[in-house]
């Protein structure tokens, strides 16, 4: 998968994140939680099509959405089984693309 993908991919994934946080009930945490990051997930994704270094934030994101699907308190396993997701989705597409540490050996012994 190239990089512009899954860029692309990242803004649906946000933008589902942001809708699904309106499709169930949540707690009060989960819920602003869920739209919050939804915008940044996607937001982020958007950015890093032109300045492709920033997509490391998403990492971090899609890292936070995993620890608070269980950190938060929710009302339904459902929010907690889609956060916890959709931030695996999140940090695997932010790292698509990047370097492997053997293309940087290589690299580096090449000069």
């Amino acid at each position: 998968m190239d990089t512009r993908s899954s860029r692309y991919l990242n803004i649906i994934v946000g933008v589902w994140l942001f809708i699904s946080a309106f499709a169930w009930r949540h707690s009060a945490a989960q819920f602003t939680n869920t739209w919050i990051m939804g915008i940044i997930v996607a937001a982020i994704a958007a950015l890093a099509l032109t300045w492709p270094t920033i997509r490391y934030l998403n990492t971090l994101a899609g890292a936070w959405l995993i620890i608070s699907a269980f950190a938060l308190p929710t009302i339904t396993a459902g929010t907690r089984w889609n956060n916890f997701i959709v931030g695996i989705v999140v940090v695997v597409l932010s790292l698509a693309g990047a370097p492997s540490i053997a293309t940087q050996v290589r690299r580096t012994r090449a000069a």
